[in-house]
């Protein structure tokens, strides 16, 4: 059966509400990305992450009567105007399946392959991680965790435990351990990512050299290696226990950055470590670093 979809162009203010009228319109799914090719940071507390200018699209069946959506909308929009909307026609398939048919296996480095089970490994050889797209952030495909791939495979932590901080899949802790890492600690907010690791770390056999936990501030054991692929903000706040996390002379691997945000980060980790850049892709920065003694 084929689908229209209904797309909306807005702002934050009006795209929570949006989605709410498109849902009780009936719309079998509803979607928001970002209109303008933006880069999104972390919000302030208790406030929702979302573009500047955001597209939301509600999908509804071939006979739905889209005229009659759109008045419904417009009524209990009251006084504010509907925004500018657009209709396309779809053509009925798994449009997951269709993604996962354009995820390909990538190489990071010398060694390093992200295979989905789809593909056969392109070289048996390699150090290869079988991995599917899903809910939680961490397929290789975004350049801050390209990049953070490509540091692990330049420096194996061989026989080493590693902190992977906002493991999402838990990519970095898998591959870590891949490469030879004796344990890795997965940590993440998000009960969905923890999961998402385990069941990687299944799928990958490293399952017993991998512990995942949601993040607190009690006591860890200092490691010689912590990689955290999140955002400026909590990078800044986190780094006094990050210093804490990593044993000296033990490195740190950030990503999750961009240009305007370096100097700062830099400036913060001075205290601790002797900071650099270690590879720029686009507008992303991932930055490495040596605890001093």
């Amino acid at each position: 059966m084929p689908w229209l979809q209904l797309k909306f162009e807005t702002h934050p203010e009006q795209a929570e509400r949006l989605s709410e009228l498109l849902e009780a319109a009936g719309a079998s799914a509803v979607t928001m990305q970002d209109a303008a090719d933006q880069p999104l940071f972390e919000p302030p507390p208790g406030a929702t992450p979302l573009w500047r200018q955001i597209q939301i699209s509600g999908l509804f069946e071939a006979d739905a009567d889209i005229e009659q959506i759109l008045a419904r909308i417009e009524r209990a929009l009251g006084d504010t105007p509907l925004p500018v909307w657009s209709l396309n026609p779809l053509e009925d398939k798994d449009w997951v399946r269709a993604w996962m048919d354009d995820y390909q296996p990538m190489r990071f480095g010398e060694k390093l392959w992200i295979v989905p089970s789809t593909f056969n490994p392109p070289d048996p050889d390699a150090v290869n991680i079988l991995l599917d797209p899903g809910l939680a952030f961490g397929t290789g495909t975004h350049p801050t965790t390209a990049m953070c791939l490509c540091w692990l495979d330049a420096h194996p932590p061989v026989a080493q435990a590693v902190i992977d901080y906002g493991c999402g899949s838990g990519i970095l802790a898998i591959a870590a351990c891949r490469l030879g890492a004796a344990s890795a600690l997965a940590v993440d907010n998000d009960p969905q990512a923890l999961l998402a690791t385990r069941d990687n770390a299944v799928l990958n056999q490293v399952a017993n050299r991998i512990q995942t936990r949601q993040p607190d501030n009690s006591s860890v054991v200092p490691v010689p290696l912590l990689m955290a692929n999140i955002l400026a903000g909590p990078l800044r706040e986190l780094a006094p226990h990050f210093a804490e996390y990593v044993q000296p002379e033990g490195h740190i691997v950030l990503s999750g950055i961009i240009e305007d945000q370096v100097d700062m980060l830099l400036q913060v980790y001075a205290e601790w470590f002797d900071m650099q850049v270690y590879q720029q892709k686009d507008e992303w920065i991932c930055l490495s670093g040596r605890k001093r003694s």
